[in-house]
């Protein structure tokens, strides 16, 4: 099967090229784009161009690239307000992040990965993977095993299903019978670690977002490296981190998840 039938026919595969556009970080020729794309040129092109038009893409015509277009970045803040604990989250981060001198990471799980929705830097910032609005890996990230270790079995088994097991240091846990030890663990004490399974020298201490009910909302992590911090250090921050992710689930529980909404709307047709 074709990836852009997988992916949901037309509207699937115009999608696949703002995501092959955005996976180079930079403007893009056609060439560059034609050569890891799985669709012939004529194909490309005409997605390329509609996507042009409709200001989803940009060119630059003098360099002949082709970059994200203003039309996203208005759907991208729209989506933030929206669908994103951000906005409701901020000053709770603010206050998290004056207090313990660290970095903060708020996330949402999105298809299996993690969605960096909110992040806050010391003055004296480590440099790292993260940055808002980017993914990462579940699997090795102290907020993604957070939040899969809240998820119930029926929703856990899609996401574990999605995760590549990839080593990324020797820390990293790369078989599923080890993931859920290990969350079976974050299960019993509450919290997660990221033991420097991501990236080399860098740990955490991650907490589940949960509903009332328990549903999982998001994750929020203090971040450090082993130059400045140990992991006992970060484990005595539970109890402050704990209080911001009680904050911003008490401030949630008048915020409607698009899911929810869709939910809402389906039973109300039936």
């Amino acid at each position: 099967m074709a990836r852009g039938e997988a992916g949901g026919g037309t509207v699937g595969k115009a999608l696949e090229v703002l995501d092959l556009v955005a996976g180079f970080g930079r403007s893009v020729r056609f060439t560059e784009l034609l050569r890891d794309s799985p669709y012939p040129k004529p194909t490309l092109y005409r997605f390329v161009q509609t996507l042009t038009r409709q200001g989803m893409l940009s060119y630059d015509r003098p360099s002949q690239t082709y970059a994200l277009g203003v039309r996203l970045v208005r759907l991208a803040h729209a989506a933030w307000n929206q669908s994103s604990l951000a906005p409701l989250a901020r000053v709770h981060l603010d206050s998290l992040a004056a207090e313990v001198g660290a970095t903060v990471h708020l996330v949402q799980l999105d298809h299996g990965q993690v969605l960096y929705v909110d992040k806050r830097n010391p003055a004296n910032a480590i440099e790292m993977f993260s940055s808002a609005g980017k993914v990462g890996p579940a699997y090795c990230t102290g907020v993604g095993k957070a939040m899969m270790a809240f998820l119930p079995e029926v929703e856990l088994v899609p996401v574990i299903t999605q995760q590549s097991f990839h080593r990324f240091t020797p820390h990293t846990l790369v078989t599923e019978a080890a993931l859920r030890a290990e969350l079976a663990e974050i299960r019993k004490r509450g919290y997660a670690f990221d033991r420097e399974e991501h990236e080399p020298g860098i740990i955490c201490v991650a907490l589940p977002i949960l509903t009332p009910q328990g549903s999982v909302l998001g994750a929020l992590s203090v971040t450090s490296s082993t130059a400045r911090q140990t992991l006992d250090t970060l484990e005595g921050l539970v109890p402050r981190i704990r209080r911001t992710t009680s904050a911003i689930a008490e401030e949630a529980q008048h915020w409607r998840f698009p899911d929810q909404i869709r939910q809402t709307e389906t039973m109300g047709t039936e």
